[in-house]
């Protein structure tokens, strides 16, 4: 399984932002854990500040390459609340995507409490810091089917 993580504008200064509300902790080292938790899933990072890079990124992960990516992670950070152009790439790509945010956008700014890109993503997780991430990966990672013989 391949997972593409994207993260959106301001979110390279992860451990140096606003630790109050994002945490103390930078992505990178975070990024490795996930990576030694799920050594049987290939985990792709990407980060940037420009919209239409990160629609390029999506685009081609998701959709134009030979080997498109099972599943897309999306942090979007302030895109979220402004990018209809995020939310027709999300419904243009193959594979879900699940919308992530580090802080509960609902308990911040009223302006934060709507989302463009929701109604585009498999799920929304939100307000559970970087763990946000993990969560994510476990939703796009298939179901094991109950072994012959066991009850589900």
């Amino acid at each position: 399984m391949k997972i593409l993580i994207v993260n959106g504008p301001n979110l390279n200064l992860l451990g140096q932002r606003e630790p109050g509300i994002y945490g103390s902790e930078a992505f990178e080292p975070y990024l490795e854990t996930l990576r030694q938790r799920y050594a049987d899933v290939e985990i792709e990072y990407y980060q940037s500040n420009v919209e239409g890079l990160l629609i390029d990124k999506m685009q081609e992960a998701g959709f134009l390459s030979k080997e498109p990516v099972d599943g897309i992670v999306l942090n979007a950070g302030a895109y979220t609340h402004t990018s209809i152009a995020l939310h027709d790439c999300i419904r243009s790509l193959k594979c879900p995507v699940i919308e992530v945010h580090i802080s509960n956008v609902h308990q911040r700014e009223e302006f934060r409490h709507h989302s463009y890109i929701s109604s585009a993503c498999k799920g929304v997780i939100c307000g559970f810091g970087l763990d946000s991430y993990r969560l994510a990966i476990e939703a796009l990672r298939p179901t094991p089917s109950p072994s012959q013989g066991e009850r589900s």
